[in-house]
């Protein structure tokens, strides 16, 4: 499938369910990164624009970019009525805007879809000079206690193409060439999302590897979810944990 095209038959539940990112990661971007609120940042594959949001909060302008019709007007919907949020129909390879006319650059939870060497390229035109590339993933934690091992086993029977399109598939050296001379700054942050069991249903199906009602396998699926929920819930709800990875630097 078109990677551009892999989340329309799920943008509700991925706006709905999907994780925010740690208040801690946002400061960070503020403090030690040096957005400021009269920064102009490009958050490329942007999906249902839950990053967006966060940068908005902050006062920044942004420019949200998602390739995908349905996530962009989910987006805009979300946001469209805040004069500082514009929604463009571009990608990372092809952004459509003008030479240096962003300070920054974010790519939340998107940058595993893109062409590595086409991007580098668009994003140095588009950067005004100084400007920052900002790479960032909540990356679900899959070891320590049984209920992520579980979890990611369930993930790994029903899903269809999960191995091949995770983003830990990008090396750590990969992600260092992408940045002039490797200098690439790297921070980490801790995350949660507390859900029910309707959460978690939303939470598994935002992914764009997992089948969705009426594909085989959807059935067994969901009972095996089921029972997973039921062993590891307390006060109603499971908590999903997370680290939120953050990887930055110059083009």
């Amino acid at each position: 499938m078109d990677s551009k095209e892999r989340f329309s038959d799920r943008v509700d539940v991925y706006a709905k369910y999907r994780p925010t990112y740690p208040q801690s990661a946002i400061d960070y971007l503020y403090e030690t990164v040096r957005f400021t609120p009269q920064s102009e940042i490009a958050d490329v594959g942007a999906g249902t624009g839950i990053f967006s949001e966060l940068l908005l909060n902050r006062g920044s302008k942004v420019v949200a970019l998602e390739p995908n019709e349905a996530m962009r007007n989910a987006a805009v919907a979300r946001l469209g009525g805040d004069g500082r949020f514009q929604a463009v129909n571009g990608s990372a390879e092809v952004t459509g805007l003008a030479d240096q006319s962003v300070d920054y650059i974010v790519c939340a939870q998107s940058f595993h879809w893109f062409d590595r060497a086409r991007t580098g390229a668009e994003f140095k035109r588009i950067l005004r000079p100084g400007g920052k590339v900002v790479l960032i993933w909540n990356t679900r934690l899959t070891e320590g206690t049984p209920f992520r091992e579980q979890y990611e086993q369930l993930i790994l029977t029903y899903g269809t193409d999960y191995k091949t399109v995770s983003q830990k598939n990008i090396l750590p050296e990969d992600l260092a060439a992408f940045f002039h001379n490797g200098d690439m700054q790297a921070a980490r942050f801790a995350n949660d999302q507390r859900l029910d069991f309707e959460g978690m249903i939303g939470r598994l199906t935002s992914s764009s590897y997992i089948p969705m009602p009426g594909a085989p396998g959807y059935e067994a699926m969901m009972a095996d979810l089921r029972r997973l929920y039921d062993q590891y819930q307390e006060n109603g709800c499971v908590t999903f944990e997370y680290e939120t990875e953050l990887y930055w630097g110059s083009l």
